[in-house]
């Protein structure tokens, strides 16, 4: 989980909610209520992220960061 925190720039209390959503995918292991996230499940979340992001552009409903001002 501290390494899917690390990569996603987020806390680890967000990361345990996103697999229990069904947002992120990951396995339940051990009776602990412990998560396994692979590199690829976290690069397949962080595609789809830009890729509803990028729609959301298009649609008028978010800004697109350079109008805004924000850097990459």
């Amino acid at each position: 989980m501290s390494q899917a925190a690390e990569e996603l720039n987020v806390n680890q209390n967000q990361i345990r909610a996103l697999p229990s959503s069904g947002e992120l995918r990951g396995i339940q292991v051990g009776g602990q209520g412990l998560w396994r996230i692979g590199a690829s499940d976290i690069e397949d979340y962080i595609a789809e992220a830009y890729r509803r992001t990028a729609e959301r552009i298009a649609a008028g409903d978010l800004e697109d960061g350079a109008e805004a001002g924000d850097q990459e």
